[in-house]
């Protein structure tokens, strides 16, 4: 299915485009801003391709025209929807590293969310919300994601755990059963003692929901896979970006379930609250 993010339809396509297309592609994946303010004869120069060479790469990412194109273009320029990774250099100063982390973050939610499908998402919705035992499996930075979806779901009155360690994911995925949900979270969807965890509470019977990109092995051993699709520089920094969309989607299914189970849960949360501030200081007078 092709992305409804511009940018990354480019990229997907780029291997499929001709030789002199993908000279269009790769220069208005350097230069997506410049494009929306240029006439076709200056992307033509500029890409070193002829007039109806942008018009055949226009027409391969299914529009019409350069037109079309450039107006999908600046419409996701202008939602902030276009995603690229931030680049440090060494003379940023605090307050451009502060522009470059928030705006790639941004960016990057606003491609995940408009790549999600409703559909999969409500599937997984109904399926964790009937389940027996929920365990969410995962390591490193999405060892932290699965304890803090462990913490959400458990508000919602459900049997959960977060495993991150691989001896104890494994001993407890051939405890499940057909009424049990495995929620697998991975950035890239290649961990090997992960796949081995997954392949195991399968074989036990239990439901694995994954989040994790696209055309991953992940996601195609999950019953229910989730695309959380993203580009990092893995080398340099922390997939901050990748963490926080996944926090983000487990946010979603966790308000899909406390719809779900809202009539079991309002006297619940109500002594769950009273219980919080007990914990808490005394508010001053």
């Amino acid at each position: 299915m092709d992305s409804p993010n511009l940018i990354r339809r480019i990229k997907d396509n780029r291997a499929e485009l001709r030789k002199s297309e993908a000279k269009v592609a790769d220069f208005v994946l350097a230069n997506a801003n410049g494009v929306i303010n240029m006439r076709i004869v200056d992307l033509a120069a500029h890409s070193k391709v002829s007039e109806p060479t942008v018009i055949r790469f226009c027409r391969a990412l299914g529009f019409d025209g350069f037109q079309s194109f450039k107006l999908q273009l600046a419409q996701q320029l202008g939602l902030g929807s276009v995603y690229t990774q931030f680049a440090i250099d060494d003379d940023d100063t605090v307050a451009d590293l502060c522009y470059k982390v928030f705006d790639t973050t941004v960016g990057s939610l606003l491609t995940v969310r408009d790549e999600l499908d409703p559909h999969i998402l409500e599937q997984a919705i109904n399926t964790i919300s009937s389940a027996r035992r929920v365990e969410f499996y995962g390591f490193g930075a999405s060892g932290s994601v699965a304890a803090d979806a462990q913490h959400k779901f458990f508000r919602l009155q459900l049997s959960t755990a977060a495993l991150t360690d691989p001896h104890i994911q494994h001993m407890s995925a051939i405890s499940l059963g057909n009424d049990d949900v495995v929620v697998a979270i991975s950035q890239s969807g290649q961990t090997r003692a992960l796949l081995q965890s997954v392949n195991l509470a399968k074989e036990a019977g239990a439901t694995v929901i994954g989040l994790t990109p696209e055309n991953t092995p992940l996601s195609e051993i999950c019953s229910i896979p989730i695309y959380v699709n993203m580009e990092e520089d893995m080398q340099a920094f922390t997939p901050v970006s990748s963490r926080i969309a996944h926090l983000v989607v487990i946010d979603v299914l966790a308000m899909g379930v406390a719809q779900h189970r809202k009539p079991l849960l309002k006297e619940h949360l109500k002594r769950l609250q009273k219980s919080q501030k007990a914990l808490r200081t005394a508010e001053p007078h």
